[in-house]
Formats: structure tokens, C-alpha cells, sequence
């Protein structure tokens, strides 16, 4: 062999082993991404298949098939129950090698997902759930809680509607982690401002009658009443509350969470006025209108919720930090996850801190008048925005065990 093709041989060699190299440490040479969601129930379309379109595009966007790795996809239905979801995330943890759960919007499905993926070493990117337990008392060195949290709602919507006069509160809450967590943490805020709640009642996940929730509610005389529920709790409880004239009445609605999609399934005429916090809106600026282009082709032509947003960048930084390790460790991708600085299309530049908290701004909006909307999908006026060192939680505040 002459000296040329020796050297072409020695190069040869050495470039398959750096490629083998850079991956070895990536289990079965494969990032396989197991997206989580609710695919046929009340929070379907403000995440279901949206979230696996959100996290393909990620995928699309990083580029990093094109630079050798392997990725692929699972997605399935939790159906809203934390056994249903714990089953699924035993099953693709332990036999189908998934790498990192995605999405997730149910908080008792997440607490739940939550654990077992720690027990297990791997990743969970929360967008879905709300609740603030996930970077407190719950929080884990494999979580990253990427897009909104119940504290941020409680101080975003709840701080505003406080301060602006809604002294007297009742809660119709969702009877499960997540509405519990919102109530708590709205009551918390209410009281601060010198705010009373003057009764609550606790209403099973799912429910298509709320008139005895709302008599309730009316019955109190309240000035606000807090819907501490989401996706077609919130719609359901909201057009009811037309129908009883309870807003004619007097009493107003805080819609604690309320999602783009809530307000096309409500109509601008039903929805307008409403007082909402979101960290994204589809009409933000170019970039999230790219985004929102792109998306809602392939989502039957829904526009972007803050989930779907969060799918997205929460995906896209996770794929960032393992290519950075060359490694699917999941305690050891959180933390580079953390170490790294967060810049995406739709978020902008951020942190992850030590309790796994994903910090950017968050927005109060208002949902527009009917006259006031310009096009399809186009409902929502910005308020204020909350500085991303104010919209969330307290780092020192959390009880999160991880924070020394």
C-alpha cells in the first residue's frame, strides 16, 4: 500500500470513528421522542396532535438529522388519567427506549410522568401542565417546565383583576391536581391584595352541565368568579354562564386559563372582554407568524396555542444540549439544558433555572371585540407584559430541593 492510500485509509478510519464516537453515548444510536398528550378529549386541540406537529418541526428545524442522529417519534393518548399516562410512560421508558416525554397537559398525568422519569433517568420537557408543583415541592433534576405555570397565571390574570377593583372571589375548580394548584395559588394572590374568596366548589374533569356550580356562584354575589379549569371546562363553564345572564348580572369571569383555542370555540362575541395570561400569541411578530403559518397547515388550520410554542422550543433546546453532550443521559441533558442559555424563534432568549422553571416574559391580554378583529385566529390585544424576572415564582419561594 503506498503512502497515499494509507493516509486516505488512516483518514477514513478516523472519521468513522469520530462520528462513532460523537454518538456512543446516545442509547441505541437513536433519539426517540415519545410525545404525551391528550388526543381526544377536552385539552385535544390546544395540544393533542398539535404538540407532535410542534415537536416534529423542532425536530425539522434543528437540523441535526442532517449532521448524523437519528430521531423518531411516539405519541399517544394519556386520556386524562394518571394510570393511563404512568402505563404509557413505563412502557416506552422500559421497552421502547424512548429518550424524553413531551407535552403532557394534565398536572396529575404529570406529577405522575414526573416521578417515574426521574426513577428512571430520562428527560421530561413539560409544556402542557400548570402546575407550579412541578418546580416546588415535586420538582426533579430530569424536568424541564417549559411554557406557563398556575403561579404565573394566579399573579398575571389574578394580580390584575385584584388590583383593578375584583376584591370577592368564588372558585368553580377542576377536581384534580391542576385546578387545585391554580386555586391555591390565586387565593393566595387574592388575599395578598387584601382580596376575600367568598366560597368554592370543585367540579369533576370533563363536566358538560355547570348549572348547579354556577347557581353557586351567582348565589354568593361575588364580583369575580374564578374558573380555576381549562380547555372545554373553561368553554363549557363560560357559555353556561351566558345562559344564566351572570355576567349581565353584575359578576364577571376570570378565566384562569384560557387558550387560543378556548377562544375560537367560544366566538369573539361570547369571549370578548376576557382577561387572560399567555407567554405566547401567534401574532406577536414575524418570527411566531412564520411559526403560526408553518403550523397551521398541518394541525387542521389551528393556530398555535402556548403549549404547541412550548413543544416547539422546549424540543428544540433539548436537542441542542444532547448534541452539546453527545449523550442522552437525563439528569446530564437537564443540566446542560440549564447550563445553556435558551434562544428560540418563539420565546426569545432565556434561562432554565436550578428548579427546572423556564423563565421568559408573560403577557396579560385582553380577548378582542368582534369589530376589532382583523382575520381568522386574530383575537387578542396585549394588556402588559410581565417582565420574565417577574412572571414567575420566586426561585427561593418554591420549596424545590434542588435550589441551595
Amino acid at each position: 500500500m503506498n503512502a497515499m492510500k494509507r493516509t486516505m485509509v488512516a483518514v477514513a478510519i478516523a472519521a468513522g470513528l469520530s462520528l462513532s464516537t460523537a454518538h456512543a453515548q446516545i442509547s441505541d444510536n437513536m433519539i426517540k421522542i415519545g410525545v404525551l398528550s391528550d388526543m381526544s378529549s377536552l385539552y385535544t386541540d390546544l395540544a393533542g396532535a398539535g404538540s407532535v406537529v410542534a415537536a416534529r418541526m423542532a425536530v425539522e428545524d434543528s437540523g441535526i438529522e442532517k449532521r448524523g442522529y437519528k430521531v423518531e417519534f411516539v405519541s399517544a393518548d394519556h386520556q386524562n388519567k394518571p394510570d393511563v399516562g404512568s402505563a404509557i410512560a413505563r412502557q416506552w421508558y422500559d421497552v421502547d427506549k424512548v429518550d424524553v416525554i413531551v407535552d403532557v397537559p394534565n398536572s396529575g398525568v404529570a406529577l405522575a410522568v414526573n416521578q417515574i422519569t426521574r426513577d428512571k433517568n430520562k428527560t421530561f420537557l413539560a409544556s402542557g401542565p400548570a402546575s407550579s408543583d412541578l418546580t416546588g415541592k415535586a420538582c426533579s433534576p430530569n424536568t424541564v417546565h417549559w411554557t406557563y405555570d398556575t403561579w404565573m397565571l394566579a399573579n398575571g390574570t389574578g394580580g390584575a383583576i385584584v388590583r383593578t377593583g375584583g376584591d370577592t372571589w368564588f372558585f368553580i375548580t377542576a377536581d384534580y391536581a391542576f385546578g387545585h394548584a391554580l386555586e391555591r395559588d390565586t387565593e393566595a394572590v387574592v388575599l395578598k391584595n387584601g382580596g376575600k374568596v367568598l366560597g368554592k366548589v370543585r367540579v369533576p374533569l370533563n363536566t358538560q352541565d355547570f348549572s348547579s356550580f354556577l347557581l353557586q356562584a351567582q348565589s354568593s354575589k361575588a364580583k369575580i368568579i374564578g374558573l380555576a379549569n381549562a380547555g372545554g371546562d373553561t368553554t363549557n363553564s363560560i357559555k353556561q354562564a351566558a345562559e344564566f345572564g351572570i355576567v349581565k348580572g353584575g359578576q364577571n369571569l376570570a378565566g384562569l386559563l384560557v387558550f387560543l383555542t378556548d377562544v375560537h370555540a367560544l366566538g369573539l362575541p361570547t369571549a370578548q372582554g376576557l382577561i387572560i395570561t399567555n407567554t405566547f400569541y401567534w401574532d406577536h411578530n414575524d418570527q411566531t407568524r412564520g411559526f403560526a403559518k408553518r403550523f397551521a397547515p398541518r394541525d387542521k388550520g389551528i393556530h398555535p396555542t402556548m403549549v404547541h410554542a412550548g413543544v416547539y422550543a422546549a424540543v428544540l433546546h433539548y436537542l441542542k444540549a444532547v448534541e452539546a453532550l453527545k449523550s442522552d443521559d437525563g439528569a446530564k441533558v437537564v443540566a446542560k439544558m440549564k447550563e445553556l442559555p435558551t434562544d428560540d424563534p418563539l420565546f426569545g432568549k432565556g434561562v432554565i433555572r436550578a428548579d427546572g422553571r423556564k423563565i421568559h416574559p408573560a403577557y396579560l391580554m385582553e380577548v378582542k371585540k368582534p369589530g376589532e378583529s382583523k382575520a381568522p385566529w386574530d383575537y387578542y390585544k396585549v394588556r402588559a407584559t410581565i417582565p420574565a424576572d417577574q412572571a414567575f415564582r420566586p426561585l427561593a419561594e418554591g420549596g424545590c430541593p434542588l435550589v441551595k
